[in-house]
């Protein structure tokens, strides 16, 4: 492969759970990425100040995948990942707590009850509590996210992530601006990294030309793992549907076609 004057992207030494992975994608590799870099130095700081860290980009640049993998390979005991749904209120942050931190029964009716409890065992070991497209949340699940942080006697970490759209709306939240270490965008992987990026992903790739990776990523998957992820998916569904091994142009070209019309040529 030619020299372009970028570090060749390669699989991460500490490899992700592949239920991490988009689709839970069999043969996946965690690449290690400058934004998955980025990310890890950026939830050491945050662990170690015991403050907030908003990480934002746009969709499919790894944002979640980045963040849930960091937290797993270094903090695999104190990591909280909050499932939550649109517009939650302050009582899904209570109940979601209450299950993930392994509290016995459910989480009480009473919110002070519930609060003591919640309070109580995050002051107990530095957890990192991860909160996915944070800017649906409504200002009172802001504030009680504030509370909980005023409240832990050394601080609490809280990982914030929200699109590039939601920037907005987390950068309006005044709680923020004296509460987090760091605000952190991540980017789409640029054209000189596609090739290795594509065959660090997935050892499919090895035998396709970076030419023709470098095609596929023009038309389909704009610098974005989650779609690489994704035509690796459908492509790995081609090969077993045709009893073939690798792809070649006419495979992927009709894979393509399958999945996105506006790649036909």
């Amino acid at each position: 492969m030619p020299d372009t004057g970028t570090q060749p992207l390669s699989p991460a030494t500490a490899a992700a759970p592949r239920r991490l992975h988009f689709l839970g994608l069999a043969g996946a590799r965690t690449v290690a990425t400058p934004s998955l870099a980025a990310v890890e130095d950026a939830l050491a700081d945050a662990h170690g100040q015991r403050r907030f860290l908003c990480v934002l980009g746009d969709a499919g640049v790894g944002k979640t995948f980045a963040v849930h993998h960091c937290a797993h390979t270094r903090f695999p005991t104190t990591r909280l990942l909050l499932r939550l749904g649109a517009r939650p209120t302050p009582a899904d942050l209570r109940t979601h707590l209450h299950h993930t931190l392994g509290l016995p029964g459910t989480a009480p009716a009473a919110p002070a009850l519930a609060d003591t409890l919640i309070r109580r065992t995050l002051a107990t070991q530095p957890y990192i509590v991860v909160v996915d497209e944070a800017d649906r949340m409504p200002e009172a699940c802001f504030e009680y996210l504030r509370f909980l942080y005023d409240a832990t006697p050394s601080g609490l970490c809280v990982v914030l992530i929200a699109g590039q759209r939601g920037a907005k709306a987390l950068r309006a939240q005044q709680m923020l601006a004296t509460r987090t270490a760091r605000w952190l965008t991540l980017y789409p992987l640029t054209r000189d990294q596609i090739p290795y990026a594509a065959q660090a992903l997935h050892p499919m790739w090895q035998t396709t030309t970076p030419d023709q990776l470098l095609f596929l990523d023009g038309v389909f998957a704009s610098g974005s793992l989650r779609r690489w992820a994704l035509l690796t998916h459908h492509v790995q569904r081609t090969l077993k549907a045709t009893g073939r091994h690798q792809p070649d142009p006419g495979l992927l070209q009709h894979t393509l076609n399958r999945i996105d019309t506006s790649c036909r040529p």
